[in-house]
């Protein structure tokens, strides 16, 4: 019995840098950047317990999809996009603006489906 308890605590030890490895590279976004989200969805939304577990839900699946340096700048293309006359216009016509807020848009999209 004593056997088995070495070894499994061995088992955990040795695999603990592993797993905290993948959770670092999962959990990337600020928490800040988290509530913002969070705070935001739920304006949009309702702001009950439910919908506070699925704008919780949401980010998390954004997060999974899109590393947090790719989502400021799509939050960033986002909020100047909407200055008015040529510095707004350029953020909208560029191919890589594009390409960062479809891909944020569609990590929304699959964060839609899977939390509400």
């Amino acid at each position: 019995m004593r056997t088995i308890r070495r070894l499994i605590l061995a088992t955990i030890v040795l695999s603990a840098p592993a797993l905290t490895a993948a959770a670092d590279g999962f959990n990337d976004y600020p928490t800040a950047a988290r509530a913002d989200y969070v705070f935001a969805c739920m304006q949009a939304n309702q702001q009950t317990r439910q919908v506070l577990e699925q704008c919780s839900c949401s980010i998390d699946v954004v997060a999974s999809i899109i590393p947090y340096d790719r989502y400021v700048e799509a939050e960033t293309v986002l909020s100047v996009a909407q200055v008015a006359g040529p510095v707004g216009a350029q953020f909208r016509s560029t191919k890589q603006s594009r390409d960062l807020v479809r891909d944020l848009r569609r990590a929304q999209a699959e964060a839609e489906v899977r939390c509400f």
